[in-house]
């Protein structure tokens, strides 16, 4: 019986190491595309997202018939769950990927803006996120993870400030307006990405330490979190 859960709980990893491979790849591309506005770049990320998707469907059902058939209790069953989160995020950061893929391709054949360092930055905070994240859930890693999730203010903080500079962009001059709106859905895409990724880390301490941190960066907040139920090993 052990055998078998173990059997089904390494088929169930080595398919999420398959779709956050890809995942990652995507990201990056799509980061590349967008510092470029590189239309040739951008065109590979779509048809990963749709070896993304499939990669979810199965887990969920891989998932679904070890839970069914094998029964597993405490960190099996943790593992199952955050396996299960870590898929559906990984999943929507690809759609999120191919939303800046798309923006870049657009961006391509329009006017440029000034410089904009702000979209630079979160582009490098959140490909180190996404990179840090995957390999804290590999590793079962929470020191990692908790670094990751402390990234994620920056990453508002800097979407926030390219807000106001391009609605600045776009008051001063007509023809920014629309590589301006174009940038603006870039860096809510990156922010999402980043928010994500942060769900991984997250999901990272529950898995090894049984801990809900969500919302609750500092230590101080998090030792005031109940542990799971399922927090037995």
């Amino acid at each position: 019986m052990r055998r078998q859960l173990d059997v089904g709980l390494d088929a169930l990893q080595e398919r999420l190491l398959e779709m956050a491979g890809i995942v990652e790849e995507s990201v990056h591309l799509a980061a590349s595309a967008i510092r470029n506005f590189d239309a040739q770049v951008a065109a590979g990320v779509p048809a990963m997202d749709r070896k993304v998707d499939a990669l979810e469907i199965e887990i969920d059902e891989r998932a679904l018939e070890v839970l069914a058939l094998q029964q597993p209790m405490a960190k099996d069953l943790r593992l199952i769950l955050s396996t299960l989160k870590v898929s559906n995020d990984l999943e929507r950061a690809g759609d999120h990927a191919v939303n800046i893929a798309r923006a870049a391709t657009r961006l391509a054949d329009m006017p440029r803006l000034p410089d904009l360092p702000e979209i630079s930055e979160m582009v490098d905070i959140v490909e180190g996120m996404m990179s840090d994240a995957l390999a804290a859930f590999v590793a079962r890693n929470p020191g990692t993870a908790r670094m990751v999730c402390a990234r994620d203010d920056r990453v508002d903080n800097l979407r926030r400030s390219l807000f106001r500079i391009l609605v600045t962009h776009m008051l001063e001059n007509p023809k920014h307006i629309s590589p301006a709106l174009e940038l603006l859905l870039v860096s809510q895409n990156l922010e999402r990405i980043a928010d994500l990724c942060t769900n991984v880390a997250e999901d990272t301490v529950f898995l090894v330490e049984g801990r809900t941190i969500k919302h609750h960066h500092g230590e101080s907040a998090e030792a005031s979190q109940p542990r799971s139920p399922l927090g037995g090993a």
